[in-house]
């Protein structure tokens, strides 16, 4: 667990119970071992100890959440998207991609669609951008508005280097 780079406590978390222990395992086989960790103990335990289940009831499978992260690590949806897929699945079950294309759930990553957002949120806040060409660690607000707009679909990443070109804002 210490090669995964894991605190005491979640270490301790993942092996308190054989069954936490094989079901972290199926999930983290072939993924990479702390995010299938803050996976399996942030969102699902959580989500069980908010409705009273233990892990052998729990109705998100580890091919389920395994597939959910592999959606993260192929740009297919971002972290936000998860974490509402995570719900679906949780309380409908269902194939995670198939729920991603079914309900248009997948990011936005053409740069053409994520400019026009970018590019209209500058036009109609001209007094945001003075403000970020004094202060520019407030390019952030940019980023949020165009989430915002695009329903948390945009790439994170693609949004903050196209607001921060856009702004004339150099890179850290």
């Amino acid at each position: 667990m210490k090669e995964l780079g894991l605190s005491i406590y979640d270490a301790s978390v993942l092996v308190s119970e054989k069954a936490i222990a094989d079901y972290f395992e199926a999930v983290a086989e072939g993924r990479d071992g702390k995010i299938a960790a803050n996976w399996v103990i942030n969102d699902l335990l959580g989500a069980l100890n908010r409705t009273g289940k233990d892990i052998e009831e729990t109705p998100v499978s580890p091919a389920q959440l395994g597939a959910i992260i592999d959606l993260i690590k192929a740009e297919t949806i971002s972290g936000k998207i998860a974490k509402d897929l995570f719900e679906i699945v949780l309380t409908e079950g269902g194939d995670p991609a198939e729920i991603v294309e079914a309900r248009g759930m997948k990011q936005v990553t053409d740069t053409g669609a994520i400019e026009a957002a970018v590019d209209e949120i500058i036009a109609a806040n001209p007094d945001q951008v003075a403000k970020v060409k004094a202060k520019p660690t407030l390019a952030g607000w940019f980023v949020g508005q165009v989430m915002k707009s695009t329903g948390g679909k945009a790439n994170p990443q693609a949004v903050q280097a196209l607001v921060k070109a856009k702004l004339g804002i150099e890179e850290e």
